[in-house]
């Protein structure tokens, strides 16, 4: 099969219809054998009877319904389980991202041989409230991850199906999909600029408060994806320089506190003196961040995917 389309879903019943029949169109057009996976998300609507509906008259399409509202990323981790297609494919179902760029982004993974390929809504339909923030969560996001992508949050990317089998999707790290990629072996990243389609039907489903999880998830999948099989190097390399800074600063104080001893001269009680607490402050720290590490490292040696290396070629 040469596409499996993954879109989640959340309160969409008016689009549904004319998406399917969209893609459809496009499909038949271009002469790829595909499938289009479903995943409602818990709607409230009647989004569930609109997908068995366009199921039974299209074996192509195929639904798969939550039984409340657990987020994008667990609608996609689903969805890429499912996918058997040579390349995948995500797009919202809100018809905000045309199918007619489907052609380009498989062409892109078939013919020009890249891993992944993200959608830059370079043009964007949306209020300023949404695209400032946009443009410094991105920012953010480059900054952070070193992949210089312009748009992270588009939904309409392209996968090879091996990239999608390779990572795992949780929590909010949809936005984040380019970065486990990479984490897991798949450098050949790329972006192609797609049309943003103002939104048809119903209301945005995100709120202002996703870019300040988004920023915390951006700090964590930094973390995990550095660090996550080696905290030691992170906790214990900073718990060292606590220490030996709080370690040097007690030395000094405690020296000069002894030096005006042996020369009988007067000296101030080092209890009053501000820099004994910040450098015993600083050794506790110290010590209790490399604990930290020794304990972090501890777990993820028995964790059950220490080992889980993906071999990608054995002759």
């Amino acid at each position: 099969m040469n596409i499996s389309i993954v879109i989640p879903l959340f309160n969409e019943e008016e689009s549904l219809p004319e998406l399917c029949s969209w893609i459809d169109k496009v499909m038949k057009a271009n002469n790829f054998s595909y499938e289009v996976l479903l995943i409602d998300d818990g709607s409230k609507d009647k989004s569930w009877s609109v997908v068995e509906k366009l199921s039974s008259d299209n074996k192509k399409i195929k639904g798969f319904k939550f039984r409340r509202n657990y987020g994008k990323s667990a609608a996609l981790n689903v969805g890429f389980s499912k996918a058997v297609g040579d390349v995948v494919i995500t797009m919202d179902a809100d018809l905000q991202d045309s199918p007619d760029e489907i052609p380009d982004l498989y062409n892109k993974i078939v013919f020009e041989g890249y891993d992944l390929v993200s959608g830059w809504k370079k043009k964007r339909y949306d209020p300023i409230t949404k695209t400032i923030p946009t443009k410094l969560f991105n920012w953010a996001a480059r900054k952070f991850s070193g992949i210089y992508l312009h748009d992270f949050n588009c939904g309409l990317k392209s996968y090879r199906n091996n990239v999608v089998k390779s990572i795992e999707v949780h929590g909010e790290m949809h936005r984040y999909i380019p970065v486990l990629a990479k984490w897991a072996g798949f450098s050949k990243i790329t972006e192609q600029v797609v049309k943003h389609q103002s939104r048809k039907y119903g209301v945005t489903k995100f709120g202002l408060e996703r870019f300040f999880n988004g920023f915390l998830d951006l700090l964590t999948v930094t973390f995990v994806s550095r660090f996550g099989k080696k905290p030691m190097h992170f906790f214990g390399v900073f718990g060292t320089l606590m220490f030996i800074l709080g370690f040097v600063l007690f030395a000094y104080i405690g020296g000069n506190k002894l030096y005006f001893m042996l020369n009988s001269l007067p000296a101030s009680n080092i209890a009053n003196m501000s820099g004994f607490y910040i450098a015993l402050a600083s050794m506790i720290i110290g010590v209790q961040l490399f604990l930290t590490g020794f304990i972090a490292e501890m777990i993820s040696r028995n964790t059950y995917d220490r080992n889980n290396y993906h071999v990608e070629k054995e002759v």
